[in-house]
């Protein structure tokens, strides 16, 4: 009898299969294009230039207001993709396949990153385009060509992918499908807008660099003060995530399943 020695490809093929064999999966991602793309698209043919409220609101992140909604629903599809095991039992057997147990999850942390920029980018360039097509001749009218859009749209997916995998450290550091949720909603969106309550300009500099914060702030074309720039906001979200998936891995080797 023939036995397949245990490479990295066979492994992350696993868990891609296992990902997309989910019903939930599918559910989810189409959600979660659904409300960006709708969303994006009733926020451009509703906008009037005349209304002060959100004429000062980025042009970038006017249209992707979706992601509010999506990006809770792409942490939920990592927790669950991970924490779920747990709730089933399935865990033991995959350890009991891949005994060394990280290259589990640094599979996972690469089929979320893979599905996760993939379909936001898909999604945020459709978005965008569609919104586009209502603005025309107003103070938000912008192309995909002019300079910065196109990096800003790929920061943003970059942004949610970094979300997803925080999700998905949060999945395996609490082993819980609703702790996981929990911890992301309570955390990654309640606690930044919570510090900035404070009349402490230090904390409202700290919550800039939170997670949820520094991904919205990768959704904008023009600098603002309500954000940190780019560079700092892009290595904020890797040092997250890179902290919570490295505090997973380590509780994942030391635990008992």
């Amino acid at each position: 009898m023939t036995t397949l020695a245990l490479t990295p490809t066979r492994i992350l093929r696993s868990e891609w299969h296992k990902l997309w064999t989910v019903r939930s999966t599918w559910i989810m991602l189409t959600a979660a294009t659904v409300l960006t793309l709708g969303v994006g698209i009733a926020m451009g043919a509703s906008y009037e230039q005349d209304r002060g409220e959100v004429t000062g609101v980025d042009p970038v992140q006017f249209l992707l207001f979706g992601t509010q909604f999506s990006q809770i629903i792409l942490a939920v599809v990592a927790v669950l993709f991970i924490a779920g095991e747990y709730g089933t039992g399935m865990i033991r057997s995959t350890m009991v396949a891949v005994p060394r147990r990280l290259p589990v999850l640094w599979s996972k942390a690469g089929v979320v990153t893979a599905v996760v920029f993939t379909a936001t980018l898909a999604t945020f360039l459709v978005t965008f385009t569609a919104g586009q097509l209502f603005l025309d001749g107003t103070d938000k009218e912008l192309s995909l060509t002019e300079p910065g859009v196109l990096g800003t749209l790929l920061g943003s997916a970059a942004g949610l992918t970094a979300l997803a995998l925080i999700g998905l450290g949060l999945g395996a550091l609490l082993r819980s499908v609703p702790g996981g949720i929990t911890a992301f909603i309570g955390g990654v969106t309640v606690l930044p807008e919570v510090l900035r309550m404070f009349p402490y300009d230090v904390m409202d500099s700290a919550a800039k660099y939170f997670p949820g914060r520094a991904a919205e702030g990768l959704m904008t074309l023009q600098d603002s003060s309500d954000y940190g720039a780019t560079g700092p906001a892009l290595l904020a979200l890797a040092l997250w995530t890179a902290a919570i998936l490295g505090a997973a891995g380590l509780l994942l080797e030391r635990r008992d399943v």
